[in-house]
């Protein structure tokens, strides 16, 4: 964190501030969740982020009010987003990603490892608006030499909630998978012959209605579907009633 602002900020600022910058938004339920805060508490961290020009709350959508960094919250976090709001169109996506961010860095084997979380909007802010790369919801990285079989890998994360259609979604299972280069690479090595794969696997978190589609793109893709994984969506990845 950088800034006159980051001298009397918390180290549970930081991550709440961090988190909230990465992810677009979220939502207060989820923002208790990652700080281990009781509603209350959570709510009087928004007061105070946002007396201090860090940070705007309203109700975007249903459930919880949204949580989102103004310009002088992005710049004590480093990072040059755009200001913005969530964008309404995507809320109940943006909440799922987060419910899957949280639950996977709930995981003791998660912080064993020292794994991270690579979000969309870095990824994106890589690539350039214009850019027609598909950008996963989010990669998770772990080390070289990490306790875990799959040390070293990168593995590509989606959300689904909504079903899209088999070939639509088989298409950028093959482009996540064959993909070589990083994001924001030159397009010459985006999928290099003989390269290794950028991802090891793309796990796949669906919900019910998604969860049929993803299956049939899968098998669609015949030995390269073997590098997908599909798992259900958190609980939390519904907004509470």
């Amino acid at each position: 964190m950088r800034g006159a602002a980051d001298q009397t900020l918390t180290s549970r600022d930081v991550t709440g501030l961090t988190f909230t910058a990465e992810m677009y938004g979220l939502q207060l339920d989820q923002l208790a969740a990652l700080l281990s805060l009781t509603g209350p508490q959570a709510r009087a961290t928004v007061t105070r982020w946002r007396s201090r020009g860090l940070a705007e709350s309203a109700p975007l959508g249903p459930g919880p009010p949204w949580v989102w960094l103004t310009r002088g919250g992005l710049a004590a976090c480093g990072v040059r987003y755009a200001t913005a709001p969530p964008a309404l169109a995507r809320l109940a996506h943006i909440r799922a990603v987060t419910a899957v961010r949280l639950a996977l860095e709930a995981l003791p084997i998660y912080w064993q490892a020292e794994a991270h979380w690579r979000s969309e909007r870095r990824l994106r802010a890589r690539v350039g608006a214009h850019a027609r790369d598909h950008i996963p919801d989010g990669e998770v990285h772990w080390p070289d030499g990490a306790p875990v079989v799959w040390a070293g890998e990168c593995w590509a994360v989606e959300a689904e909630r909504t079903a899209k259609t088999v070939v639509r979604t088989a298409a950028i299972m093959r482009e996540l998978l064959t993909r070589t280069g990083d994001y924001g690479c030159a397009a010459a090595d985006k999928r290099v012959p003989g390269a290794p794969a950028r991802h090891a696997r793309a796990v796949y978190l669906c919900s019910p209605a998604a969860h049929g589609t993803v299956l049939r793109a899968r098998d669609a893709l015949g030995s390269l579907g073997a590098r997908i994984e599909i798992r259900d969506l958190p609980a939390s990845a519904e907004v509470p009633s």
